[in-house]
């Protein structure tokens, strides 16, 4: 019985999303290193097995700890190294295969004066997004990290990755196809710099939307999509996937119905869905769309009916009258996120469609 906000999960559609981008991948002929930091789950992990994964991405050396326990034991930590962890890197690169981000001289160096055990590195490109990453253009720069990196005894160059984290303000496949083949020739041009001297560096990209609608990968050698897993109302805005395609509900009981402001109260706020919000053409900024109830799962998005504020604990939902009189406090309703990786992160767990407890 549901009593608190709660983290529906439906397999099956879970499922089909894992099926369907294992197979691009498969008929891409290009490493399939998902990126975990989404569902954060040795439950989930294991359907990816199921499909012949065997390398995963995190966020954080923390998680790759987390699932380093569950043996996966081939893990790039998509994040840019940080030094000050050097004795969990030590420990983790001991036992695993491990890759870490670098965009520095620095940093090569300073990894270098204290790792006891074998790392792979890839130099991040800022592709686009403009957030981390070295000025693809800047080879200068590349090619002295690379020096440093060659004279290291413990670090060996796996290859160049980015991310184009930009394309999730981008809204339809011609915006996303444009994103993806701008980022593709900014590091496939790195590629081609530095293939000779590095005949076997492989060239990583990943993000939810051009890895959802883009087709042809040839000129990659690995992505890395997170969010596809369960996808969210931000990929559906972006023309990523359909909204039959997402995999989670936020379930939040009503504490209150207040008719005469056409809302109605959840427990159900900022800590668990996050803040993130959508501008929606019609009904301005909302933090959730909610869909139909079912004893098992949920239905349709309800027109008119959102998520239109979230404060700390407390959600508010709006509502036409119709939908108001045939709400009563103590029901549960069932919410679409807009970012399902934020809420999954603050949830912890999730209750699957059939009733099973996930952590």
């Amino acid at each position: 019985m549901i009593t608190v906000p709660t983290l529906l999960l439906d397999v099956e559609k879970c499922k089909g999303n894992i099926l369907a981008m294992s197979q691009k991948a498969r008929r891409n002929n290009v490493i399939f290193r998902p990126h975990f930091k989404t569902h954060q789950s040795h439950e989930i992990g294991s359907w990816f097995r199921e499909v012949g994964v065997n390398s995963i991405t995190v966020s954080s050396l923390d998680m790759a700890s987390y699932f380093a326990k569950d043996k996966w034991d081939d893990i790039t930590v998509a994040f840019p190294a940080n030094t000050l962890e050097i004795d969990v890197i030590n420990a983790l690169a001991s036992s695993i295969s491990l890759n870490l981000l670098v965009e520095s001289i620095d940093t090569i160096g300073r990894l270098s004066k204290k790792l006891t055990a074998a790392i792979g590195v890839f130099i991040k490109v800022d592709i686009g997004y403009h957030r981390t990453g070295v000025n693809p253009e800047n080879t200068d720069i590349i090619s002295c990290i690379l020096d440093e990196i060659d004279n290291s005894e413990r670090i060996t160059f796996r290859g160049f990755l980015g991310h184009a984290g930009h394309s999730y303000a981008a809204k339809g496949k011609d915006a996303i196809t444009a994103i993806h083949n701008e980022s593709i020739r900014l590091i496939a041009g790195v590629k081609e710099q530095f293939i000779d001297r590095y005949p076997e560096l492989i060239v990583s990209i990943g993000d939810t939307p051009t890895c959802s609608i883009i087709e042809d990968f040839s000129s990659v050698d690995e992505i890395r999509p997170g969010n596809f897993v369960f996808y969210d109302l931000s990929q559906v805005e972006i023309g990523s996937c359909t909204p039959d395609q997402i995999a989670v509900a936020v379930a939040c009981p009503v504490v209150s119905i207040h008719k005469d402001r056409s809302e109605v109260i959840i427990y159900g706020g900022g800590v668990h869905f996050s803040k993130e919000r959508l501008e929606h053409a019609e009904y301005g900024s909302i933090y959730g769309q909610i869909v139909e109830g079912k004893a098992e799962g949920w239905g349709d998005i309800l027109d008119g009916v959102y998520v239109s504020k979230l404060s700390q604990e407390h959600g508010t939902v709006h509502g036409p009258p119709d939908y108001l009189e045939n709400i009563q406090v103590g029901d549960i309703i069932k919410i679409l996120p807009v970012h399902s990786c934020m809420t999954a992160n603050l949830l912890k767990k999730y209750v699957t469609t059939e009733g099973e407890l996930i952590e």
